[in-house]
């Protein structure tokens, strides 16, 4: 595993006017571009798939492997669609791409349609990101003018167009299909599968929907090679990830680092630590809302990466690390993420639409201690039947906090509970009966 960072995503982000097509030119901008034009299509793709680059939004499903699902062409539509609504709570990194460096996602976008045998690309953007939405329109109208985008994209023959649309503030829609219903003018629902989008996605035609951070590392697979990608990170953790870490640190950031850097070592370097000390640690949420928290006994040598994490019960996602000291009540904070996914379940399936609510309003009560011990193995139990049984990853999404919660941290549940009974005795009883 390579000892120092090469940044990959973040070289330019203080470069002055570094959304500019100049500032990217001078940088060698689109030079991977004219290497990838270069090649067949599946040479690209093969290129893409020897990196080992895991996709970046959360699920880590192999990127090249997911664009050679794409049907064969037909003659018919073929889309890329980038998923830039980046709704995970704690999650801040595809926004400071778009923000200042749109070029290098734009040539991303180039490189991965035309391995795909793509010929429209669609970015379904955050509606709340408004500065970033305006400098990536804005290098999207300078790849055009330089003829970059359109008729005969960068003199290769191949005709290529980008769109931006603007979503409306629905965490579901970050989901695939719910994202391609809305991008169709639909409610935002996830759909039944399959069919899977790469056969029938947008409009019913081959679709891929990838990550923003996951297209705009492309260039420099190309540019570099796939087997430069791979010094960085563990076998099958490979390559640099941009980290969003927030919450109980000294300096809260965004930051580039190789795959699989132990997590402590991320936040001493770039974070000045945790607020009060290491020993002030008292749990994390390593990679978004959705995933299990983690307490501090394993923080104390885990790996961020997708197996390390996976090992311990929990997961990469986004890489947005929460980072919790012992002043955080840990109940009341997943409690909160409780509501979160009640509010954001677009009730389609009934596990989710029903279940989300009834663990929001158990750990409520659980806050305060309103409840029994029985109650939280039945808490556990719900929850294992919310995961697993609805269309879309939200309803896993909603129990997996609230079974961290119950590994790591049943005793806090407990101690709220005796401590209400004895200082309420008498509901103890209603309770009991």
């Amino acid at each position: 595993m390579a000892s120092t960072l090469t940044p990959i995503l973040s070289r330019d982000w203080d470069a002055e006017r570094s959304w500019t097509l100049a500032t990217y030119r001078d940088g060698g901008g689109y030079r991977a571009l004219d290497k990838a034009l270069a090649m067949e299509p599946g040479e690209v793709l093969e290129a893409v798939k020897e990196s080992s680059l895991r996709g970046r939004g959360g699920a880590g499903f192999p990127t090249g492997l997911k664009w050679s699902f794409m049907a064969p062409p037909d003659g018919g539509p073929r889309y890329l669609v980038v998923n830039a609504d980046e709704s995970e709570p704690g999650t801040c990194k595809d926004r400071e791409i778009m923000r200042h460096d749109p070029h290098l996602f734009i040539e991303g976008c180039l490189i991965a349609s035309y391995a795909m045998k793509a010929n429209v690309c669609y970015i379904y953007l955050r509606g709340e990101y408004v500065d970033e939405r305006n400098n990536l329109q804005a290098a999207v109208d300078e790849a055009y003018a330089a003829g970059l985008l359109g008729k005969n994209a960068a003199g290769s023959g191949w005709d290529f167009d980008l769109y931006l649309h603007h979503g409306a503030g629905a965490y579901i829609c970050g989901e695939e299909t719910a994202l391609l219903e809305s991008l169709e003018g639909k409610k935002g629902q996830p759909r039944l599968k399959p069919p899977f989008p790469a056969g029938a996605g947008l409009y019913g035609c081959p679709t891929t929907v990838n990550n923003v951070e996951s297209i705009a590392v492309a260039p420099t697979i190309l540019r570099r090679g796939a087997g430069w990608f791979r010094k960085f990170g563990r076998e099958n953790n490979h390559g640099t990830k941009i980290f969003s870490i927030s919450g109980h640190v000294n300096r809260p950031c965004n930051v580039e680092e190789a795959m699989s850097i132990p997590l402590k070592q991320l936040i001493d370097v770039h974070c000045g630590g945790v607020k009060g000390g290491w020993d002030n640690l008292k749990a994390i949420i390593p990679g978004g809302s959705s995933v299990p928290c983690l307490p501090k006994n394993i923080c104390d040598d885990v790996l961020m990466d997708f197996d390390a994490l996976r090992d311990h019960r929990s997961g990469l996602g986004t890489a947005a690390v929460i980072v919790m000291d012992k002043s955080t009540d840990m109940v009341r904070a997943i409690a909160r993420l409780a509501y979160f996914y009640k509010h954001e379940s677009c009730g389609q399936c009934t596990p989710c639409r029903e279940g989300t609510g009834w663990m929001w309003r158990v750990l409520e009560r659980m806050v305060v201690g309103d409840s029994t011990t029985e109650e939280i193995d039945k808490l556990l139990e719900v929850s294992t039947q919310i995961e697993g049984h609805t269309i879309c990853a939200l309803g896993d999404a909603a129990a997996w906090p609230v079974q961290g919660l119950i590994r790591h941290f049943r005793h806090e549940i407990e101690e709220r509970i005796n401590t209400y009974r004895n200082d309420r005795p008498h509901v103890a009883v209603v309770a009991a009966e």
